[in-house]
């Protein structure tokens, strides 16, 4: 699929026509995937954060945010708390938090995968060579670092960088994939500045890097960051819209482009669509959810965007409500680790 073609999707309106893309790429998911929907349980250990990314409320400069770090006991309790629920994999999140050791992290992983033997994904932020190294060697399966946008204009102006670090996710994403980690990658939709054809050219970026994991979602703006009051400098009609309807195409184009690759239906597509934000990205590509198991003191504070979907509910109760609209859907709990599955053929998907 070239960027073009992908581009002329995004800008597609017509419903009957987008039932075409949702049905094709439910119908790839289903013959690449299954019908299995893995259930991820996300830890949100620190809040902390050395960068200023203007779209983030975890930013360093946000004052007004208390922090928080979690010590090892509490990630280990919520780690038990995810594989009593069944769930195949835990992700570590934090902000880029420099302040704990990268030698902790590694025996924190440890710790999990000799307690309870799920599968760990790492998310948190651009590190060092070393450090990755560790704690591959510590354990850790995935690492999911998004690059936002392949924007690099656009990228400089949300990214501040870090003084000595090298901006270059795609190449941290690719050594990752060195190290024998799955990475996983993904773009805000509807950042300010943010074109159609910069938005084709990530999607068309997860497909050259062979992407395991592709989170996507639409850009909520927080109050308390520079970029929530800038207007987009871009003509009308180039401004690509924060809806949940872009969310959908973005997964169903990522399906076609990334067949094997997990796909979640975010929390954030459930904060602008409460009612049936998650059902319509399970049904149009996506075969992951990420549940909060964070505890609830600190899940408040994790306040990368107001109005988290679910913040009152316990993870029992979010359980009970995911397996209810698993079950409403036709699609079942997925059990294991939830890897990827590499077919030994290449697919090829018509989509135009």
């Amino acid at each position: 699929m070239t960027r073009q073609e992908i581009e002329t999707w995004l800008r597609e309106e017509d419903e009957e026509i987008l039932s075409e893309l949702w049905e094709r790429a439910d119908r790839v998911r289903s013959e690449t995937v299954g019908e299995e929907v893995h259930l991820r349980g996300l830890i949100e250990f620190s809040n902390h954060c050395e960068r200023n990314c203007t779209y983030c409320g975890i930013r360093k400069g946000n004052r007004r945010l208390s922090r928080y770090r979690m010590s090892t006991e509490e990630i280990l309790e919520c780690a038990q708390l995810a594989r009593r629920l069944g769930y195949g994999t835990v992700v570590l999140q934090s902000g880029q938090d420099e302040q704990f050791p990268a030698e902790w992290l590694a025996e924190v992983i440890r710790e999990i995968k000799g307690a309870t033997g799920l599968a760990v994904t790492l998310s948190v932020g651009e590190r060092s060579e070393r450090e990755l190294r560790l704690w591959r060697e510590a354990g850790a399966d995935r690492y999911l670092l998004r690059f936002e946008t392949s924007d690099l204009t656009l990228y400089r102006r949300i990214h501040p960088p870090l003084r000595g670090r090298s901006p270059d996710r795609i190449a941290q994403l690719r050594l990752m994939r060195e190290l024998g980690f799955e990475i996983g990658s993904g773009v805000m939709i509807g950042i300010p500045g943010q074109s159609y054809s910069s938005l084709a050219a990530d999607i068309s970026l997860f497909g050259e890097l062979d992407l395991d994991m592709i989170g996507v979602g639409p850009y909520i703006p927080h109050p308390d960051t520079p970029l929530s009051r800038v207007r987009s400098p871009l003509p009308p009609g180039e401004q690509v819209p924060a809806v949940d309807v872009m969310t959908y195409k973005v997964i169903a184009l990522s399906r076609l482009v990334c067949p094997e690759a997990n796909i979640p239906a975010t929390t954030a597509l459930a904060t602008v669509n409460p009612r049936e934000g998650r059902a319509l990205g399970l049904s149009r590509g996506a075969n992951v959810i990420m549940p909060n198991i964070t505890p609830a003191c600190y899940r408040r504070l994790y306040d990368i965007y107001p109005g988290k979907a679910g913040p009152a509910e316990t993870p029992e109760e979010c359980h009970a409500r995911l397996l209810a609209l698993l079950q409403s859907l036709g699609r079942r709990p997925g059990v294991g680790p939830g890897s990827r599955r590499r077919s030994r053929q290449p697919h090829s998907y018509p989509v135009g």
